[in-house]
């Protein structure tokens, strides 16, 4: 299991105990996976490589029956929880590609930005760090 999700046994291991997988052990007790548990891995994986927390991983992998023949509405309800979140993640990326080679409102007085976005340091009496972007998401999560 671990050589074909191209995870560390210890991997495996690990997502078991978080309720991510499960598995089984034969009579010499050797821990065994059901084939359907590639696909919950792959999920595992590319949900960390998106950032998405393992506990939010698991929240949606409960809603897919582990042990049982599982259909695509099966995995279409799992991951419309997704699709807020992601459409959320996109808006605050796209806005950060936006503001890349701009001021932030992060208070750091640069001498070619803030003089020009964020004169005498106003956005700083609102609070520490990048104002602009923490209200962007902020906002984005209320929405």
């Amino acid at each position: 299991m671990a050589d074909r999700a191209g995870v560390a046994v210890s991997t495996l291991h690990y997502y078991e105990s978080l309720g991510l997988i499960e598995s089984w052990r034969t009579p010499a007790n050797h821990r065994r996976y059901d084939r359907r548990s590639l696909r919950r891995v792959a999920v595992v994986r590319v949900a960390q490589t998106l950032g998405i927390p393992l506990a939010e991983v698991k929240a949606v992998l409960d809603r897919v029956p582990q042990g049982a023949a599982v259909g695509k509405a099966d995995w279409q309800a799992a991951s419309e929880v997704w699709r807020a979140e992601i459409d959320r993640r996109m808006a605050l990326l796209e806005r950060l590609r936006g503001q890349l080679d701009h001021c932030m409102g992060c208070g750091c007085l640069s001498l070619e930005n803030c003089p020009l976005y964020n004169p005498g340091d106003a956005l700083g009496a609102e609070g520490p760090g990048p104002r602009r972007w923490t209200e962007a998401v902020e906002d984005a999560a209320g929405s």
